[in-house]
């Protein structure tokens, strides 16, 4: 069975068409209207090994916020329904990240049970436009709907390109392993029988 999904989200402050292929091969084409978030994303979908392609229209003439909100919200939930009852998942996965200064710790369980521990400090507002706490909104929305635990930390870095970079590559690789398909699991990774 293929694990694929799409999305289709139209609001007043956002238009988003989106595919995803877990077990894919690391392409992507993103356009966002965001230079800086088109690319994370496409560093995440190489690291992770995912085949995205995804297109938003926003209303950034405010902000980029609703933008990188409601992109987590749909990347989240194509997560949750390309994966379906997770069997033969492997379910947890950790990661350290490096990039040049930064490191990021990344821990992923795949529980069905939505908890986002954030704890990444910023030094500064912004990367270039892109402001620097619309990493968190990401990563909020995303766990929310993909509705996984994820705890993330930052364990060096001053550079804030590097942070975000670190953080994003880490979400990529940490998914690729917990989506996994272990052949020694049969059904659904979980004692209760359901995640």
């Amino acid at each position: 069975m293929k694990r694929e999904a799409k999305i289709k989200r139209k609001t007043n402050e956002t238009e988003i068409d989106l595919s995803l292929a877990i077990d894919g091969q690391g392409e992507s084409h993103i356009e966002t209207g965001i230079g800086f978030f088109d690319h994370m994303l496409t560093l995440f979908s190489k690291h992770g090994l995912f085949d995205l392609d995804l297109r938003v229209k926003g209303d950034l003439e405010i902000d980029a916020h609703h933008s990188v909100e409601d992109t987590g919200l749909c990347l989240g939930k194509a997560f949750h329904d390309a994966l379906g009852d997770c069997a033969g998942i492997r379910r947890f996965a950790s990661v350290l990240m490096p990039m040049d200064d930064a490191l990021t710790q990344l821990v992923i369980d795949i529980s069905n049970r939505p908890y986002l521990a954030f704890d990444v400090e910023f030094n500064a507002s912004k990367v270039g436009d892109f402001d620097v706490e619309l990493m968190q909104e990401f990563f909020q929305a995303f766990v929310n709907n993909a509705r996984i635990n994820l705890h993330i930390k930052l364990l060096a870095g001053q550079n804030q390109h590097h942070v975000i970079e670190s953080g994003f590559k880490a979400l990529g690789l940490c998914l690729d392993q917990a989506t996994g398909i272990d052949p020694r699991k049969k059904g659904v990774p979980s004692t209760k029988g359901i995640l």
